[in-house]
């Protein structure tokens, strides 16, 4: 694989500063894989590859969430120099993607580690626009955010470039010198922590009422004839009988107001 050109590079650097922007204001979501991945794939000409590295890591983050004072592993780094190391690498195939899954997940742990880095830097930021308010400067209140934002973008964006920076032969003898045995561990391995965090999902959401669904839902992606519009359709289609059914249940049998024991059904029942 030649080497990535300069403007890919420089459009690489600016989707991984977005991604860490984002993984603050969380406006855009640049910062999930699923769009930073497809997006890094995009500009550098493998836009295939890109989206179903997306799509792997995407299952994985579905688990991740913030919880009072425990943060997530960081996707935004995770996704976007997983991207990177593939694009690098050369080697697009379910074996290339596999590893480049793998690698994401201390990649993310590490983001991790710079994400209490950038935010305990911007207490300093907050203090001083403490101060510039209680003075009534609006204009530096204005430009501590900013900064603040900056750092988050920085903190994405200065991996990635470094990541550019190494030679592609560098990246690719690295990937090669990786055994067969370690290389294909690792890609099960990948694909074991994309089936745990789906499976985290569908703990949350899973009822018995929805099951048939989740059922129909794997039967029809099995088929390969239908397009992923076609299978919009279906679920949306899906989705109207089931509450078109639910209102009629409910009104039945004399109108009982008897919960079912899905909380989510009581909810859309009540609307």
């Amino acid at each position: 694989m030649s080497d990535i050109s300069i403007i890919s590079m420089i459009l690489v650097v600016i989707v991984a500063f977005f991604a860490g922007l984002d993984g603050i204001l969380d406006q855009f979501q640049f910062h999930q894989p699923l769009v930073s991945c497809t997006l890094i794939g995009l500009v550098t000409g493998h836009l295939e590859a890109g989206i179903i590295l997306g799509g792997s890591l995407q299952m994985i983050a579905l688990g991740w969430a913030n919880i009072g004072a425990a943060v997530a592993p960081d996707i935004a780094l995770a996704a976007t120099a997983a991207a990177i190391i593939m694009i690098k690498g050369g080697n697009f195939t379910q074996r290339g993607i596999g590893v480049a899954t793998a690698v994401a997940v201390p990649l993310a742990v590490a983001g991790l580690a710079l994400t209490m880095i950038v935010r305990t830097l911007s207490v300093a930021v907050v203090h001083g626009a403490d101060a510039a308010a209680k003075n009534g400067n609006i204009g530096a209140v204005e430009r501590a955010h900013y900064f603040a934002l900056i750092l988050q973008g920085l903190r994405i964006a200065l991996p990635a470039a470094l990541l550019l920076a190494l030679p592609t032969s560098t990246v690719q003898a690295m990937l090669n010198a990786i055994p067969d045995w370690l290389a294909d561990g690792m890609t099960i391995g990948g694909g074991m922590v994309v089936a745990v965090g789906y499976a985290m999902v569908i703990n949350m959401m899973a009822t018995r009422e929805v099951w048939p669904f989740f059922v129909l839902g794997f039967v029809f992606a099995a088929l390969t004839d239908l397009t992923l519009i076609a299978l919009g359709a279906i679920g949306v289609a899906m989705a109207l009988i089931y509450l078109n059914l639910s209102k009629q249940g409910g009104s039945s049998n004399g109108g009982s107001s008897a919960g079912s024991g899905d909380p989510i059904g009581d909810i859309l029942e009540d609307y």
